[in-house]
């Protein structure tokens, strides 16, 4: 998962996508890049690993001149955190194109292949947001006029979709032209779009993959980029839109209102924090009604995302709500890290329990979801050191038992605490007294009854059901073993590092 910004303004823009990347950090913490366009039709590039905060300096922001510019920040999904693959990427013909991408792309081998043979375009990275970029910078080279129209970009948005499969939400500029945005045909992956006024009536116009982004710099929510769509706005400002989908459907990610979005972001017509107070509402009539004989005392969120969830449950239940741990802010999300060990690591870093809430008294746990339960297992170690007596674990997503292949790190389904196992099993593993979740069926409801325009959800981590073409037992089997091999990797490189470090003390 990461965050996508571009931004068509009157004046410098990169301060503002600065700090629209800043409350956007949330959906990646790997990496950060910025790429403007100057007054002299040249890009101004700055990307490397780390957070916002580190990534760009004085000096660099100074160097990121131009009205027009895009913003990412990464999250890898495949255990690469090379610095090579931070975006955006940038690619000289045609006209010059930079992109940047949230989401997977499900074919990314096939294309890698299929862009060098047809295309001759090299591919210097692992990373499919290089392949996507060439892709789309190949069906521009088809029009051999300058400059192109807007349905030129059209049409060559329109054969990309036919092209790829996966989950995407880009945004790109062309180098003399202006700023595109695009959405995957099922909008899978989340994006909207708002525009600001100025005094003298021009207008600015700003993509993101959330609305936070939009409401931080004063733009004003226009609405959500439809499946399959793409806009473009020239660099003067002159907005234009297309369906280049031949079957747009809404199957976006059930995740984002789970754990992924911020609370005070509207995604597809949907409120995250109305949703996560349905959410609360359901499982806490859930537990009411099921847990009838269980004592609980009080009810503490596992900070953050499941507050407001746990919030409902405990006026539900009529018990009180506590905040029982108090999180270091200075920490990382645990889940979003790149590596297991730095997961799990870092746990107690992030957290501490507050003796005084759990001493002696039978606590009720609510988390946003369970996936690995590292983070599960040692959050109850934790509370049982501090006194609790009975600790209960609520989540607020079902058990998670299947991969991810459209942008979420749960790609292969041996590693996720729910494959092949029932609650109780789980509930043994990670050491709670009792464990409860959601049902999908209140999950699905507690974010489409919001949105009536909404029919489905992308809740292959959940159900195994997978909206896009290709997605069968031996592409995950490919995926798994490429998963695999990757961690071999990194943790052979960790090695080397360790052993590196050691010789250089003892030197």
């Amino acid at each position: 998962m990461c965050g996508v910004i571009g931004i068509v303004g009157c004046s410098t823009v990169n301060q503002s996508i600065y700090d629209a990347l800043t409350v956007l950090q949330h959906r990646g913490q790997d990496a950060a890049g910025i790429v403007t366009i100057d007054n002299q039709n040249r890009f101004r590039l700055r990307k490397a690993n780390g957070l916002v905060k580190d990534v760009f300096q004085e000096h660099h922001m100074q160097r990121l001149q131009g009205n027009l510019g895009i913003g990412h920040i990464r999250y890898p999904t495949a255990g690469s955190s090379s610095p090579s693959e931070a975006q955006p990427f940038y690619v000289n013909s045609p006209y010059g194109i930079a992109l940047a991408h949230n989401g997977n792309l499900t074919n990314t081998d096939e294309l890698r292949k299929k862009v060098f043979e047809l295309a001759r375009r090299h591919i210097n990275t692992n990373s499919d947001s290089e392949v996507l970029l060439n892709i789309f910078a190949n069906e521009l080279d088809k029009f051999h006029t300058y400059p192109l129209t807007a349905d030129n970009i059209f049409i060559a948005i329109h054969n990309v979709h036919n092209i790829i499969k996966g989950a995407y939400a880009c945004v790109a500029m062309i180098i003399g032209h202006g700023l595109v945005a695009f959405r995957d045909p099922y909008g899978i992956r989340p994006l909207v779009i708002g525009k600001r006024e100025l005094e003298d009536q021009k207008i600015e116009y700003m993509v993101a993959s959330e609305s936070v982004a939009l409401d931080i710099l004063d733009f004003e929510f226009m609405r959500d980029v439809k499946p399959g769509e793409a806009i473009y706005i020239t660099q003067d400002g002159q907005l234009y839109s297309k369906q280049c989908s031949n079957n747009p459907k809404y199957y976006p990610c059930i995740f984002e209102y789970v754990y992924f979005a911020r609370p005070d972001s509207l995604m597809n017509g949907v409120s995250v924090y109305q949703s996560r107070i349905q959410m609360g509402k359901k499982l806490g009539a859930k537990i009411a009604r099921e847990w009838k004989d269980v004592n609980i005392d009080v009810v503490i969120p596992i900070p953050e995302t499941s507050c407001d969830a746990a919030l409902e449950i405990a006026r539900i239940l009529n018990k009180p709500y506590r905040q029982g741990f108090v999180k270091n802010r200075y920490i990382g999300r645990t889940f979003i890290m790149p590596g297991q060990s730095a997961r799990k690591i870092s746990v107690r870093r992030k957290l501490n329990a507050n003796r005084i809430e759990f001493e002696g008294k039978n606590v009720l746990l609510v988390d946003d979801s369970i996936v690995r339960g590292t983070t599960s297992k040692e959050i109850l170690e934790m509370v049982r050191s501090v006194g609790a007596k009975k600790v209960y674990l609520a989540s607020a997503a079902p058990e998670i038992r299947h991969p991810n292949v459209y942008g979420i790190d749960m790609a292969v389904a041996s590693e996720l605490i729910a494959y092949n196992r029932t609650v109780d099993e789980i509930a043994k593993d990670i050491g709670a007294d009792k464990l409860i979740f959601q049902d999908l069926s209140d999950l699905i409801n507690s974010i489409t009854e919001q949105n009536s325009n909404i029919h489905h959800l992308e809740c292959s981590v959940f159900d195994g059901k997978y909206v896009t073409e290709g997605i069968d037992d031996s592409y995950l089997s490919l995926l798994e073993q490429k998963r695999r091999e990757t961690k071999k990797t990194l943790v052979s490189k960790s090695k080397e590092s360790e052993n590196l470090e050691i010789y250089n003390e003892e030197q």
